[in-house]
């Protein structure tokens, strides 16, 4: 049972975010990452499916019937993941990250042979109210795979900047590629349209990016 301190409403904006239970390990792998990707683009919508049934060279092809939530960002740690999302339809954001939970807790259990609760009870969510904020996120949510290279690359602690800029452009589970624009099947995971349209290019979400890194005020 979600309980928070707020309502989800129609149109509005959200930053969803949750760890593991008691902050183990989600992903023990790229597979696991990889699973939890399609299942992302799955299990956002009213239709249902069988995953075994499921074919996965065509998987972002699957007709999810109406969507409950637009996805504007995400990224896949470790032990954690965050979402940008707007709510589409009444509950939607509850529902989908329900459906998502319960996807692919089983998945994680049978794979690995646990039992029990794979996350926190409660998964986290920030109402999105300024546009500050808004665009804030899109940075914040894709250099989060920075902390792999450099965990204190917040502090200031920036020595071999270069290796953490390359990793941000290779780490694959993370909606920034999509923003630069590189041609994939994850990308329909994304409704941009329905996102203020902060970058007007590739090259400006990158200078986006390089300047939270190197400049940004995290405290």
């Amino acid at each position: 049972m979600v309980r928070l301190n707020f309502e989800f409403a129609i149109d509005e904006f959200y930053h969803v975010f949750n760890h593991g239970n008691g902050d183990r390990l989600i992903f023990l792998d790229d597979k696991d990452k990889r699973h939890f990707t399609h299942l992302l683009f799955l299990t956002n919508g009213s239709n249902t499916f069988e995953f075994s049934d499921l074919n996965l060279a065509s998987i972002y092809q699957f007709d999810r019937g109406e969507t409950l939530v637009d996805v504007g960002a995400w990224c896949l740690m470790d032990n954690h993941y965050h979402f940008l999302l707007k709510e589409k339809v009444e509950k939607g954001v509850v529902k989908f990250i329900q459906r998502l939970f319960s996807a692919y807790t089983m998945y994680f259990n049978a794979k690995y042979k646990k039992r029990g609760s794979l996350f926190e009870g409660r998964f986290k969510a920030k109402p999105v109210e300024f546009d500050e904020y808004l665009k804030h996120l899109f940075a914040y949510i894709h250099l989060n795979p920075a902390k792999m290279v450099k965990p204190d690359w917040k502090e200031g602690k920036l020595a071999g900047n270069q290796k953490v800029w390359d990793h941000l452009n290779i780490y694959k589970f993370s909606s920034y590629h999509d923003y630069l624009e590189r041609d994939r099947p994850e990308k329909v995971i994304l409704n941009k349209a329905a996102f203020p349209e902060y970058f007007n290019n590739p090259k400006e979400v990158e200078e986006d990016m390089l300047d939270w890194l190197n400049f940004g005020d995290w405290s």
